[in-house]
């Protein structure tokens, strides 16, 4: 990887940013949270905070808007990753940018905000693939203070309220921030300044992550939302805000340059360019983006006409392009490699890995779950292999082509063999 001067991050060095930019690509809709002060508007142009997107969009999609934000702004020194839901709640999503701009743009600085609950598991690969900065949520180090924070968190398929869930927050948090630390990430903490509830604990978070070895604190006074549960509290008054900031300051640096970047803001902090290019984005998000990285798609075909092989049954798939003209070309017929088991999906996502997609009359969870973690969309459909390709590369609904009776097979045993 190219030699990249960390120093650049304009949220971490103040100095750095009057002439150094940086991108958030809005790649993580999904949130494992509920705090009681977050209302997700997805496009709400004239709103400047974390959560509000003009635009969702997928890892190859980011590519395209990378390279072309890159064209209006080449001040641009840093791409992350904030949301508009948490980065790592769908930590799928996520790596799968970050292996994209690890492979195309090695040249820039890696970040991403997250509220670290679901972020320890992934901090080493993390890492690997060149994340040099990470910003974590850290509201409360007393968990009788967090409980009235968080609605709820979600850990897999559990869902905790209440004093287990500011519980479970708190140890997930710092358990993160000291993982991104271990692998060499630089780290820094927001802290939202909440009247009544935060403004008299701040210091002690400081206090917290200066024992963690965190590089910079930020102090955010909220931003009431309407219709959440701290819609009706006041924002903190600058005399607030700058008490707490020297109080926290003697135990962690201050961020005093924060401007509440919304999750696909770009350009200079002070000069921030997310509203002018807010139709260039959105038009982005519905361009289904046949990118250098997976041109192809895979079919589990009999014939090669129609789309009416289980995943697990071929023996070989048919590798499709689509041409300059909007035609598709059958490329190859690619053997599946053999095997059985768990090992047998990853060799296959391996195999696909130039494929965006693969389509299959019917596969199992497990395959279908390694093909997502490896960036390969599975498809359970039926019908002519040219409409499901010419619908999928269109941006078309696929559930049209599901099976009529719902079913990914028959029969099927659950025992991770894809039937």
């Amino acid at each position: 990887m190219a030699t990249r001067d960390r120093n650049l991050h304009p949220c971490f060095n103040k100095k750095a940013s009057c002439a150094n930019g940086r991108i958030h690509l809005p790649v993580a809709p999904s949130c494992n949270v509920q705090c009681n002060y977050c209302d997700r508007k997805y496009d709400c142009v004239n709103e400047s905070r974390p959560g509000v997107t003009s635009a969702v969009l997928n890892p190859e999609q980011a590519l395209l808007w990378l390279d072309q934000a890159l064209a209006r702004e080449p001040r641009i020194r840093v791409a992350g990753i904030a949301g508009p839901g948490d980065s790592m709640a769908d930590p799928v999503r996520t790596l799968q940018t970050l292996r994209l701009l690890k492979e195309y743009h090695p040249e820039l600085l890696f970040c991403l905000s997250s509220n670290g609950l679901n972020l320890a598991p992934h901090a080493e690969e993390l890492a690997e693939l060149g994340v040099t900065h990470a910003t974590i949520t850290l509201n409360a180090v007393d968990p009788e203070v967090g409980k009235q924070i968080y609605a709820w968190v979600r850990v897999e398929n559990v869902l905790y309220q209440g004093l287990k869930a500011a519980e479970v927050m708190l140890d997930r948090q710092l358990a993160s921030i000291r993982e991104l630390k271990k692998h060499g990430v630089a780290v820094k903490v927001n802290s939202i300044i909440i009247p009544g509830l935060t403004d008299g604990h701040c210091v002690e978070v400081a206090r917290q992550a200066k024992a963690m070895g965190v590089d910079i604190h930020n102090l955010i006074p909220l931003k009431p939302a309407a219709n959440t549960p701290f819609g009706a509290l006041p924002e903190p008054d600058k005399e607030l805000v700058a008490k707490l900031r020297k109080q926290a300051g003697e135990y962690v640096p201050q961020m005093t340059h924060c401007q509440r970047c919304r999750s696909d803001a770009v350009g200079l902090l002070h000069k921030d360019r997310s509203q002018e290019l807010a139709q260039a984005l959105k038009d982005v998000s519905r361009q289904t983006c046949e990118t250098k990285t997976r041109p192809y798609t895979a079919v589990a075909s009999r014939e090669g006409l129609l789309v009416n092989q289980h995943l697990g049954e071929a023996e070989a798939f048919h590798i499709w392009a689509r041409e300059s003209d909007g035609s598709f070309r059958l490329v190859e017929q690619r053997k599946a490699p053999k095997g059985g088991g768990p090992k047998r999906w990853r060799d296959l996502a391996s195999c696909l890995s130039d494929c965006r997609a693969v389509m299959a009359s019917a596969m199992g969870e497990t395959p279908r779950k390694v093909m997502e973690e490896n960036g390969v969309t599975p498809y359970v459909v039926s019908g002519f292999i040219s409409d499901n390709l010419r619908t999928l590369y269109d941006g078309g609904d696929m559930s049209a082509y599901a099976p009529r009776n719902g079913k990914a097979c028959s029969g099927c045993s659950g025992g991770g063999e894809g039937c």
